[in-house]
Parts: C-alpha cells; sequence; structure tokens
C-alpha cells in the first residue's frame, strides 16, 4: 500500500504528523499545538455537552479522521481484526486517570513533542516526567503486570468505534443543532473542516501502516533496546522544529507560552502519571485510536475513558490553565497516582508484604 517500510515508513510519519501540525497551527488551529489527541478529545467531550467549559468546545475533525484512516488503511491491508474483552473497565479508569494527568500539563505526548519543537521549556522539563511513568510502568509489565488477553470477536463489534465516528462526522458537517461551539479560547481556533480532516486521514493511514506511538519509543528502548519507534519521533519533532522556524512561531522561555503553565513540578507530574496509565494500556492516545479503528474495542473503551476523563477534569475543576494548575487538579494527580499504582501492584506479581 505504501512505499516505505520499516524505519523509513514510522520516520516519514513522525515528519508527516510534525509537518501537519505546523500547517493546522498556520491555518487557525491553536499555537504550540496544530495536532494533540488529548486537548482534541477535550474539545470534542466540550462539543458533546459533556462539559460546560466554554473555551473548550469543539468536534474536532482530526479525530474524526485519524480514526477513519486507520479504518480503511486496516481494512484496505487486511489488517482490520476484532478483538477484546481484556479488563474493560481497567483499561476504561487508566484512560480516565491517563487524560487527568494529560490536562494538568495541558498536551498528550505529541503536543509535548510540538512545544518542545517550538522553544517551550515546560514541555522539556515535562518529558523526564513522562519517561519516569514510562520506566514506572515497565517495573511493573517486568513484574508479570497484565490486563488478561483480549479474545477474538464479531467483526461486527469492531465496526461500533469507526461508526460512531462516521456519525459524529455527519453531524459534524450538517451543524448539527445541539453540537457545541466555542466562540473564544482553544477550541474557537481551528483549521479548515476540510484540511483538519484531510489531515486526520492521512496521519490515520499512516500511524497504522507505521503502527506510530509516543509511548512505545521510550518503552522499547528500555526493554527491548529498539529504537525503531524513536526515528517516528525523532521525525515529527525535526518536521516540527523546521516548521516553526519557517512561521516563525519559536520562541525560547518559560514564561508567556501558548496555552501552557510554567509549573515544572506539575508539568513533571502530570506527564508522569499520563505515562504510567498509557504505558499499562500499551500505547499511547493516538495508539489508542487507531488500534480502536483496527478493531480492538479495548482500546476504544480506553479512549471513551479518556473522554470522559476529559469532562470530568473541566466539570470538576481540576484542568490546568495557562494561570497554573488548580488544588483540584494537585490533589487528581496524587489520587491518580495513588489508583494507578494500586492497579499495578493488584494485577503483577509483587509481593508488596513480603519479607
Amino acid at each position: 500500500m505504501l512505499p516505505f517500510k520499516g524505519k523509513g515508513l514510522v520516520t516519514l510519519t513522525g515528519l508527516t504528523i510534525g509537518a501537519l501540525a505546523v500547517i493546522l497551527m498556520a491555518a487557525g488551529n491553536p499555537k504550540n499545538m496544530g495536532i494533540c489527541i488529548a486537548c482534541f478529545l477535550r474539545d470534542i467531550a466540550g462539543g458533546l455537552g459533556l462539559h460546560s467549559a466554554a473555551p473548550v468546545q469543539y468536534v474536532r475533525p482530526e479525530i474524526i479522521g485519524i480514526v477513519l484512516g486507520a479504518f480503511v488503511a486496516a481494512l484496505a491491508t487486511k489488517s482490520f481484526r476484532t478483538m477484546g474483552g481484556s479488563s474493560a473497565l481497567t483499561r476504561f479508569a487508566l484512560g480516565f486517570i491517563g487524560m487527568i494527568g494529560f490536562l494538568v500539563f495541558l498536551g498528550c505526548p505529541m503536543r509535548m513533542l510540538i512545544r518542545m519543537s517550538a522553544g517551550d521549556l515546560n514541555a522539556w522539563v515535562a518529558l523526564p516526567g513522562f519517561a519516569g511513568g514510562i520506566a514506572l510502568g515497565i517495573w511493573f509489565i517486568n513484574r508479570g503486570f497484565t490486563l488478561g488477553r483480549a479474545s477474538r470477536q464479531s467483526n461486527a463489534h469492531g465496526y461500533v468505534f469507526p461508526a460512531l465516528m462516521g456519525i459524529l462526522l455527519v453531524l459534524l458537517f450538517v451543524n448539527f443543532a445541539h453540537l457545541q461551539f466555542s466562540t473564544e479560547g482553544p477550541a474557537a481556533m481551528r483549521a479548515p473542516l476540510p484540511l483538519a480532516l484531510g489531515a486526520g486521514l492521512l496521519v490515520g493511514v499512516l500511524a497504522q501502516r507505521a503502527r506510530f506511538c509516543l509511548v512505545g519509543p521510550i518503552r522499547d528502548m528500555i526493554m527491548f533496546r529498539d529504537s525503531y519507534l524513536l526515528f517516528g519521533m525523532a521525525g515529527l519533532f525535526v518536521a516540527a522544529l523546521a516548521g516553526n522556524l519557517i512561521i516563525s512561531n519559536f520562541n525560547v522561555g518559560f514564561v508567556g507560552q501558548p496555552i501552557a503553565h510554567a509549573d515544572g513540578l506539575w508539568n513533571f507530574l502530570g506527564l508522569a502519571l499520563a505515562g504510567l496509565c498509557f504505558t499499562l494500556v500499551a500505547g499511547c492516545p493516538l495508539r489508542q485510536l487507531v488500534s480502536a479503528a483496527e478493531g480492538n474495542t479495548d482500546s476504544a473503551v480506553t479512549v471513551l475513558g479518556a473522554l470522559i476523563g476529559a469532562a470530568f477534569a473541566h466539570n470538576f475543576g481540576l484542568a490546568a490553565s495557562p494561570a497554573g494548575v488548580p488544588v483540584n487538579g494537585q490533589i487528581a494527580v496524587v489520587a491518580g497516582f495513588a489508583v494507578a499504582l494500586a492497579i499495578g501492584l493488584a494485577l503483577s506479581k509483587v509481593k508488596v508484604f513480603a519479607h
């Protein structure tokens, strides 16, 4: 289907995502964002009325495009395979908790790299937190952590998630009256719908074929000394860096960065929590979207957990803002670590009280 394979394909995917992020920024999407799976799921939650934070309400077509692009690619290459039934509720909880970590940092690992490429030093502070969270997840995996084995299911189950995205796209195109659209704030900053949808479709196709992930590069290097996915991560950063320089969107510093705060501790801890949770579910938010599009209903449940987690974070004042991290958000991160660690201990072979 594609002329590239292996490291060439995953590098091309990273380069394409980084370039598209900058193009979408230039076309109207928020600065230092372009594409952010966590932020865009939060916007969709608002667009569906699941939270009432007026600045972050819009059904982002990039997310819909990623799912539909990956779905078509999986069907075209006969790699669509419906699997599921592996600890669905636990996956939902980990997606929920991980999303709170992302919204305390204000971005997923994709946005972390894009922010880094624009000179945002807060994202550089968060990077070791993200890596530390992944390393903690690996510690559990090396001690037998498992969410169980998924089983083969009827393909009808696997079609549900892409079908829901298709319905959402129709509602967006017809401007369905009950959808919420921000008139100010980050969600009011949006590229034209056809461009945003097209970018998402391309990302979905490439990410599906390359098995692209932003938890995987760090996880695989620690566990297996495998650098394959690192080429994709590096490609994304390099393309975004070049693009930011071209459009004069490069500003080194901690203060005054777009849609970001300068509280280093909570930037670090927010992504550490998210890194832990999404290591335990075996893939970053983009990977969860693509896997769900390929028929993995467990990944679809993780995405739904993240969606509801985003709504919860805004309904209960947990999400950060450029003003900083609210006390409720700080408490939620600490509580999230407690729950995620309990899950890790419960589902691994660690003997907590062994002498």
